[in-house]
């Protein structure tokens, strides 16, 4: 393994989460949320969200070197984010839009219930591909960009600027990858053809990243209804089948240009799928992988069971953390998911995305002791 940390640039999306915490009595969401009703909730709980707060600060926390690259307004909000950043030696990347506002999320997370989210983009609309420096991208091995489904200059014109950052990060030699974000019908994002998208942008990503379910929405809609369909009401996650309904969309990811595809499946697993050898012979040279021990990987990892599970916020960001960073360490692919999947269970047993996070020697650890799967 490198004993030299590879360099990380955790860019995209940022915004404050304000979380209502609910008192752990178990409550159905009609019940907490009942119109008209008054609904005892304990104090807020307010930390920093998005992919490059929550992707960006697990990799600095379980040990890397990372830059983060986002984007705030000059209001409150934004000074709340620069002021933890700083807390974590992580503010430098961060830019600010004095006439823009900072992007925010009501997260409405009832015990035993997945999470609701009330957003607002604010000038992560407005981030570009110059908006990260040429030379930020010379002093880095590796390049992860999240959620550009919201932020509209990034997927407009059919993913220009998302297209061009990646082509200048493969440019330069960096490993790229690449995470989504869930969208509303109803709006632009929620209306665009993001197939044509991903088919520009994907053959410069090297570790295509997102959740089973936004993946499946962007390209095979009619699919995704009939999952619904399939669920009834229930957790679309746990009705699906790794091979009959996971694996021909990560088929589909390889074949538009992704060299290996970790597919974020809720609370049963992720699903690992790479390319040959001569695709992955094509990852940025800066990653230091072999080639030959990523090729032709294929497998569903399950979730480990976790203690308790007070919250879902940020476990797909943290565990791609956990990912990367021993990708970027020279761990074989199996190894990578397993701390992807530990670094998930850990996270949801505290409220925010950061508080429960472990060290990866103490997730090895547990995993060579036989930690329990769900």
């Amino acid at each position: 393994m490198s004993k030299t940390p590879k360099r990380i640039i955790a860019a995209g999306h940022i915004c404050i989460d304000v979380t209502p915490v609910f008192p752990h009595a178990r409550l159905s969401f009609s019940e907490a949320l009942c119109p008209g009703r008054l609904t005892h909730v304990d104090a807020a709980d307010i930390h920093t969200g998005g992919s490059v707060a929550n992707t960006g600060l697990a990799i600095k926390l379980l040990g890397g070197d990372v830059r983060l690259a986002g984007k705030v307004g000059d209001d409150p909000f934004g000074g709340m984010i620069r002021d933890r950043l700083a807390k974590y030696g992580a503010a430098e990347g961060l830019l600010t839009d004095p006439g823009g506002s900072t992007s925010y999320s009501i997260v409405i997370a009832p015990p035993g219930v997945d999470r609701i989210f009330l957003h607002h983009p604010g000038v992560n609309n407005t981030f570009i591909s110059r908006d990260i420096p040429e030379t930020m991208l010379e002093d880095a091995d590796h390049l992860h960009f999240g959620y550009p489904p919201l932020m509209r200059r990034m997927y407009e014109n059919g993913g220009a600027e998302l297209v061009s950052l990646f082509k200048r990060a493969k440019l330069l030699g960096l490993s790229t990858s690449l995470d989504l974000a869930s969208v509303d019908p109803a709006t632009d994002a929620g209306q665009l053809d993001w197939r044509t998208v991903l088919a520009n942008v994907l053959p410069y990503v090297d570790f295509f990243v997102p959740s089973i379910e936004e993946l499946c929405f962007m390209l095979d809609r009619p699919r995704y209804e009939s999952w619904l369909d399939r669920a009834a009401g229930s957790d679309v996650t746990g009705i699906l089948d790794p091979e009959g309904d996971i694996a021909p969309l990560a088929e589909l990811c390889l074949s538009l240009g992704a060299k290996v595809v970790l597919l974020k499946c809720g609370a049963p697993g992720m699903y690992l799928r790479t390319g040959d050898e001569a695709a992955m012979a094509t990852v940025g040279s800066r990653s230091g992988i072999s080639a030959a021990l990523w090729a032709g990987k294929a497998f569903f990892q399950k979730s480990y069971k976790p203690g308790k599970v007070l919250s879902g916020t940020g476990a797909g960001d943290t565990s791609i953390a956990a990912f990367l960073l021993g990708m970027l360490e020279g761990c074989p692919p199996e190894e990578c998911v397993q701390l992807a999947a530990a670094t998930g269970a850990c996270c949801v047993e505290a409220y925010d995305a950061l508080s429960g996070l472990k060290p990866l020697s103490e997730l090895r650890a547990r995993i060579a002791a036989g930690w329990e799967m769900v």
